[in-house]
C-alpha cells in the first residue's frame, strides 16, 4: 500500500502543478518516421530517447507482487535444492541518470537506492526456511553504454547496440539486489511506421556466478505520440519462460519535464504478476 500511495502522490503532484502545460516539441519539423519518438540514442527506459549533451535525470517508484514466485530453499541458505512457490512482494525506490555523449553514444547509469522485499515460504516447503524471509537495503546497481550505429532514414530502420554491467553490491543478500557480476550484450533496430514505432532487440547474457552465457531477453516495442502532451507504449518483454505485458503512457507537462506511468503483467506463471512503476522524467 506505500507504494501505491506513493505512485498517487507522484502523479497528483505532476499533474496539478500549476505550470503544467504541455508545449508542442520540435517533432513536427522532423521526417515523419521520427515523430513518435524524435531525434536522439535510445536508452533502456521504455520509449525514452536522449539528445547530444541531454543530461536526463528520472527519480521512480516500483511495486512488484507475485502471489506464486518460484524460489529455491538452497538459494535462500536453507539446504534444499528444490523449487517451490510462494508470494513475493517489494517496493522499489530508484534512480536513472542517462547522458548523450554525442550523436551516436548515450550513457547510463540505474540505481536502486532503497528496497524493501518480502518472500513467503510455500506451505509445502518443508525446510527451516521462516514464514515469511524479508530484506531491506539497496538493490541492483548498473550501468549501460548505448551505441545508435545506424541512424534511420525514409528507406532503412535504426540500428543499435548496448553493453551493461550489474554490480554485485549485495553479497550477502539473499532476495535484493546482485550477488555477482552480471553482464549483458544486445542489439536492436528501430523503424518508424505512420501507426507508430517498432523496436525489436535481443541480448545474450553472462552471469559469473553461474560461469555460462545464455539468451538474455527479447522485447518487441511499440510507441505511438498521440498528442504534443501524451505518448502511449506497449510491449511484450521476456526471457524464456518468463514474459510480461508492459503498458505506458508518457505525460509531457513541458519539453523538459514528462511523467511515466507504468505497469507490467505477467503473461507466463513464472513471471511476477504485477509490477506498477511511476516517476518523472527531468531533462537538462
Amino acid at each position: 500500500m506505500r507504494a501505491i500511495v506513493t505512485l498517487c502522490l507522484i502523479v497528483c503532484l505532476g499533474i496539478c502543478a500549476p505550470w503544467a502545460v504541455a508545449s508542442e516539441s520540435a517533432t513536427g519539423e522532423l521526417p515523419k518516421y521520427l515523430r513518435d519518438r524524435g531525434p536522439g540514442v535510445p536508452t533502456s527506459m521504455f520509449g525514452t530517447y536522449v539528445l547530444p549533451g541531454e543530461l536526463l535525470v528520472y527519480p521512480f517508484v516500483e511495486y512488484y507482487q507475485d502471489l506464486d514466485a518460484e524460489y529455491s530453499p538452497a538459494e535462500l541458505g536453507f539446504g534444499l535444492d528444490e523449487d517451490f512457490r510462494g508470494d513475493y512482494e517489494a517496493t522499489e525506490y530508484l534512480v536513472f541518470l542517462g547522458y548523450g555523449l554525442g550523436q551516436s553514444f548515450a550513457l547510463e547509469f540505474e540505481a536502486a537506492v532503497y528496497i524493501t522485499a518480502e518472500q513467503e515460504k510455500a506451505p509445502n516447503d518443508p525446510t527451516a526456511l521462516p514464514d515469511e524471509l524479508s530484506e531491506s537495503g539497496l538493490g541492483d546497481v548498473q550501468m549501460q553504454v548505448n551505441w545508435l550505429w545506424q541512424r534511420e532514414t525514409s528507406s532503412r530502420p535504426a540500428l543499435f547496440s548496448y553493453g551493461e554491467v550489474v554490480f554485485p553490491f549485495q553479497k550477502d543478500k539473499r532476495i535484493i539486489g546482485t550477488q555477482d557480476w552480471e553482464y549483458k550484450l544486445g542489439t536492436g533496430v528501430i523503424r518508424g511506421f505512420g501507426f507508430g514505432t517498432m523496436t525489436f532487440r535481443a541480448a545474450l547474457e553472462y552471469d559469473r556466478a553461474e560461469g555460462k552465457f545464455e539468451m538474455g531477453e527479447f522485447a518487441l516495442e511499440y510507441l505511438r505520440r498521440i498528442s504534443p502532451l501524451l505518448r502511449v507504449f506497449t510491449g511484450i518483454e521476456g526471457t524464456e519462460d518468463e514474459w510480461e505485458l508492459i503498458t505506458e503512457a508518457q505525460i509531457h507537462l513541458t519539453g523538459s519535464m514528462f511523467i511515466k506511468l507504468n505497469s507490467a503483467f505477467g503473461i507466463t506463471s513464472k513471471a511476477e504478476d504485477w509490477a506498477p512503476e511511476t516517476g518523472v522524467v527531468f531533462r537538462f
